[in-house]
């Protein structure tokens, strides 16, 4: 596949890293964007505005498969999607950051009169951090959430803590939940498909799979959460704090935002019903201490500063928060935020680059949810007629996976060994990023 992206910024160089291997990547902007990093990958880089005609012709649009649009100016990522556009049949994905844009752009896409003019696909990322931490905290305990086929199936991780009873034993000594499935383990930072003689230990992140119902059990019983995230703090007004709030309202949680910036706080108390809006510093721990911030479920820092979230998140955990998310900026920030013990630390540009490599899969072969910075992933495989009536444990992959969960017709099936598959069954299967390629060919021809 072609692929032409317009713009050498963080998630360029992303989304460049991601893909190379595999595809054509040629990359445009101005030369003194192009950073070492980029110069070392095996891509080209035409240097110029995307929104230039001649720029895109010396990219070779018309023969791209996909144009991607992430520099850092909303109005000159549009301008040269639909200048792309116009070029024929290369789909186009657009980065903005404002929601205005979004909804301004899905509605023209919408409309009768789009015609060929209209971007095929475009990402706020803002929204997606936000939805993303929404599941997060809705669970509690939960470190990453996923929901599958409508919400009947989930993928849920938690953090082994040293006072677990499952510490220490094998997988199959733990007796988990029926209708749940152990399908991935994170070891130092190192993700691997578990097996039963798979021994647990202290600090491990353990991956399931389920049906909610089985899976809200396998919480309460082993990981001692019985009780619903009721109240959160989240430091940082600005578009996601605000977006986030709101959401949470909609599910009862009491929630309260921090705010250094007076005007900012006016803003949010008229946009926000049954929200507590402080008007303080939240990196000030007298301000914490008096706001008793210690006894929210969860505190949620997400200025645009990742030192000064990083400050907000050691603070609470500090005062004796159980759960702290953090929003980081700058990708290569997560593993220092998560070293320091901050419990979930989450990047837009993650999310952003997630939305990406979901849309380019195969129309067959869909990536549902990646997890551990891309370490995993879900796939979802339709059944062919070559593995008509097989039984999940004859099914011998060439790359460890395991089979989740399986879709047939409006039933959900959490499978075991002796389950059969059938024809036009939906398999989700969960594997690790670098085996995700065979097991998809794997489906493909017997």
């Amino acid at each position: 596949m072609k692929i032409v992206i317009y713009g050498a910024t963080e998630i360029g160089c992303l989304l460049a890293t991601e893909f190379f291997e595999d595809h054509d990547i040629t990359i445009i902007d101005k030369d003194e964007n192009r950073t070492e990093e980029l110069s070392s990958l095996d891509i080209s880089f035409i240097q110029g505005n995307a929104s230039n005609i001649e720029v895109l012709k010396n990219a070779d649009i018309k023969n791209a498969d996909v144009f991607i649009a992430c520099s850092g100016t909303d109005e000159a990522n549009i301008v040269a999607c639909l200048t792309a556009k116009q070029f024929g049949g290369v789909r186009t994905i657009c980065f903005v950051s404002r929601e205005e844009y979004k909804n301004t752009l899905n509605f023209e896409r919408n409309s009768e009169n789009a015609k060929n003019f209209f971007i095929d696909f475009i990402i706020w990322p803002e929204e997606l951090l936000m939805q993303e931490i929404f599941r997060i905290v809705t669970v509690a305990q939960a470190l990453d959430v996923e929901n599958f086929a409508d919400g009947r199936a989930r993928l849920l991780e938690y953090k082994v803590q040293p006072y677990l009873p499952i510490v220490g034993k094998k997988v199959k000594e733990c007796g988990f939940t029926k209708d749940t499935l152990m399908v991935g383990l994170t070891r130092n930072g190192e993700l691997f498909i578990p097996n039963g003689e798979t021994e647990i230990q202290d600090g491990d992140k353990l991956i399931f799979m389920g049906n909610p119902h089985s899976l809200d059990i396998l919480a309460g019983t082993f990981f001692h959460e019985k009780e619903n995230v009721k109240s959160v703090a989240i430091i940082g007004g600005g578009t996601v704090g605000r977006m986030l709030a709101k959401t949470l309202e909609t599910v009862k949680i009491k929630t309260k935002i921090i705010e250094k910036d007076h005007e900012r706080c006016v803003y949010l108390a008229e946009k926000l019903a049954n929200t507590l809006v402080i008007n303080g510093d939240g990196t000030n721990l007298k301000l914490l201490e008096e706001e008793e911030i210690g006894s929210a479920d969860v505190v949620i820092s997400i200025t645009n500063n990742d030192e000064r979230n990083l400050l907000c998140s050691l603070l609470a955990k500090q005062l004796g928060v159980k759960r702290v998310i953090s929003r980081v900026s700058k990708v290569l920030n997560i593993p220092l935020f998560e070293k320091v013990g901050i419990d979930i630390a989450i990047s837009a540009k993650n999310s952003a680059l997630n939305e990406v490599r979901n849309d380019l899969q195969e129309n067959d072969v869909d990536i549902l949810a990646t997890v551990e910075q891309g370490q995993g992933e879900v796939l979802e495989i339709p059944v062919i007629s070559e593995f008509d009536g097989k039984k999940i444990m004859d099914i011998k992959f060439p790359a460890r996976a395991i089979i989740g969960v399986i879709q047939r017709r409006n039933k959900v099936i959490i499978p075991k060994g002796d389950t059969e598959i059938h024809t036009d069954d939906i398999l989700i299967i969960f594997t690790t990023s670098e085996n995700a390629q065979q097991v998809k060919g794997f489906f493909k021809v017997l």
